[in-house]
This record gives C-alpha cells, sequence and structure tokens, in this order.
C-alpha cells in the first residue's frame, strides 16, 4: 500500500500549529506575521517530509497555478527542445513549472490546447503561433494572460515577443555562397506567410537583387512536409533548374532533405553546388562535407523569453510593457559554401 500523502492539516497538527500558519508560510505570506523561529520550524518539517503541494488546489485558492506553458510547432525539432530544456530550468528557479506542446502549426489544435490551459488555470504563454491565429492571441490578451510570442510575430497585433534578425541573417548567408564563387543560388523555402518566413525570403531577395543574380525560389507545403514528400520535390526542383550552382534552404529540415537528394544523386558538395542552411544542426559538423548554416542564439533566446515572461507574472505593469526583442543569428562559415 501506497505511502499515505501528506496534507496541510497533517503539518499543522504534528506541530501544534493552525492550518492558517502552515498556508502563509507554504505560500510565503508570512513574513511579519509569524515569527522567523515558526516560519523555521514549518519549512524544516516541510523538507524533512518531502511535502509537495496540490498544485489545482493551490490554484484554485490562489487563482496561480505556477505554471507557464511553451507551445511551439513541433518540441520534437533540435531547435524548439533545446531552448525548452533551457527556460525549464529558469523556470524552475523562480518558482514555476514549464509544459511543453506542439501545435504541429495547426490552428484548430492550437485553439483547443489554449481552452484546456486556460481550464488548468495556467499562468502565462509562450507561443509559436500558427497562422492566421491573431484573434486567439489577442483573446488572451483580452483577458490579462500574460503573453509572449516567439520565433515569429504578427505586424497588427501589439504584443511582446523574441525573434532573430531573419532577413539580416538571410542576407548574410546568400553573401556567403556569393564569396564564395556562386553565382545561381536556389532558395529552398515552406510556403508559409508567418513573418520568419518572409522575413527570410526578403533577405534572400535583397542579396540577389544588390549582386544582380538570378532568383530561383521553390516553396514546400508544411503538408507535403510533414507528409514526407519534401525529398521528391526537392529532386524535381533539381532536374527543373540544373543551372543552379547552389542551394539556400530557409529551416534545417528542409536541409537535411535536400543534403538527401544530393546524395543520393552522387552531386559533389561544394564542386558541383555549394549549401547553406538557415539554422544549424548537430548533423551539419557531422556531414561530409561539413554544411554551413545560420546558428541561431538558444541561450539568448530562451533567457530573453523567461526574462519577458517573469516580468509579467510578478508585476502587473509590467504586462502593459511590450518588448520586441530582436537577436542577432551567427554564420557558423564550414566547407559547403566555398567552391
Amino acid at each position: 500500500m501506497g505511502k499515505k500523502k501528506i496534507s496541510i492539516t497533517d503539518i499543522a497538527k504534528e506541530l501544534n500549529v493552525s492550518i492558517t500558519t502552515v498556508s502563509f508560510i507554504l505560500n510565503n505570506k508570512a513574513k511579519n506575521r509569524i515569527s522567523d523561529e515558526v516560519i523555521k520550524k514549518v519549512q524544516d518539517y516541510v523538507k524533512k517530509v518531502g511535502y509537495q503541494p496540490n498544485q489545482l488546489a493551490q490554484g484554485l485558492r490562489t487563482g496561480k497555478s505556477k505554471i507557464i506553458v511553451f507551445m511551439v510547432e513541433d518540441i520534437s525539432d533540435a531547435f524548439f527542445s533545446s531552448i525548452a530544456r533551457l527556460m525549464e530550468g529558469k523556470a524552475y528557479d523562480n518558482g514555476y513549472k514549464l509544459i511543453f506542446c506542439s501545435t504541429e502549426n495547426d490552428k484548430d489544435k492550437a485553439r483547443d490546447l489554449i481552452r484546456l490551459f486556460k481550464d488548468r488555470q495556467v499562468d502565462g504563454y509562450i507561443i509559436t503561433p500558427p497562422a492566421d491565429f491573431e484573434q486567439e492571441i489577442h483573446e488572451l490578451l483580452e483577458e490579462d494572460f500574460p503573453v509572449v510570442l516567439f520565433d515569429r510575430y504578427f505586424e497588427e497585433l501589439d504584443v511582446s515577443h523574441v525573434i532573430i534578425n531573419n532577413q539580416e541573417s538571410a542576407f548574410n548567408s546568400v553573401k556567403n555562397l556569393v564569396e564564395g564563387g556562386f553565382r545561381n543560388i536556389g532558395y529552398v523555402t515552406l510556403e508559409s506567410n508567418q513573418s520568419q518566413m518572409k522575413d527570410r525570403l526578403s533577405g534572400y531577395e535583397k542579396a540577389i537583387d544588390l549582386y544582380d543574380l538570378p532568383k530561383s525560389i521553390f516553396k514546400v507545403s508544411f503538408k507535403d512536409f510533414k507528409a514526407h514528400r519534401s525529398d521528391e520535390l526537392v529532386e524535381t526542383y533539381l532536374k527543373e533548374n540544373p543551372q543552379l550552382d547552389a542551394l539556400f534552404f530557409a529551416t534545417n529540415y528542409l536541409a537535411k532533405s535536400g543534403l538527401k537528394v544530393l546524395k543520393k544523386k552522387g552531386v559533389k558538395i561544394p564542386e558541383q553546388i555549394g549549401v547553406v542552411s538557415f539554422d544549424d544542426s548537430d548533423v551539419f559538423e557531422l556531414y561530409t562535407p561539413t554544411i554551413t548554416s545560420l546558428s541561431q542564439p538558444i541561450e539568448s533566446i530562451a533567457d530573453k523569453l523567461m526574462e519577458i515572461m517573469l516580468k509579467q507574472l510578478t508585476n502587473i505593469k509590467g504586462r502593459n510593457k511590450i518588448i520586441h526583442a530582436e537577436l542577432p543569428g551567427s554564420l557558423i562559415v564550414r566547407e559547403s559554401s566555398h567552391k
């Protein structure tokens, strides 16, 4: 039979103090109300018996669950999971727990998740929103929930967000290929109107226009990618565009699809075709030849997201202060981008 869970009542009875006294101490409301001696006695006993409060019941009493939601496109993606892991530690150090979930860029699924988390009295939301999700974000703000958007934003919605300088980063990635001797640079991206993809496309076009080079843009739908059709689509694109001597991929998962195709076709990198990927991956450092990529500042992103969220959670005035943080990406130049 399992060990009986200890309650506040049990603690009060054991220490011969009132339930209210124990509640004040556990909820950090004992200062100037209860003596330091009693506070220490309760805290020592709680630590000794390993007492864990019922968070749901605690949330009903205080209106706070001490839980933050991290809603991303795909939590299994190394970029999102790495950030989640870093934020989890920072949240824990500040008395919060972090819940991760994936929306799969599905508006209906994201809406259902938010409805679920509202029922659980979650305190704040860090979200990489699907397309056309402005109304749902607006409703969260209207209900006075702390919200921080991440990786992408909505131009018409004034809400705090943390992104990287996608346009400048994409521009520098293409510039690196040009400096490496490539002149027919294809751009493989997602079929998306989301801000991060629009900004990366804009950076590609800006660099191509500056160097007066031919444009070649190929878009893969997220649906086709999830159906594992990106390999064959990229292969068709290359077959129809034999003039290309370099490829710039808008995401690391598109780059991985492209590398599989190039390997299958026996194309030599960088002798026959140069490659650069937006967003780094461990695979690129291990690949032969190594793959040049744009690295996003994962630690800085995690720190900034939690900094903004904690300001909103701990200070009601913090929710009215909108912060737009744009962090720099770093181009890691490897073997694939220079002939």
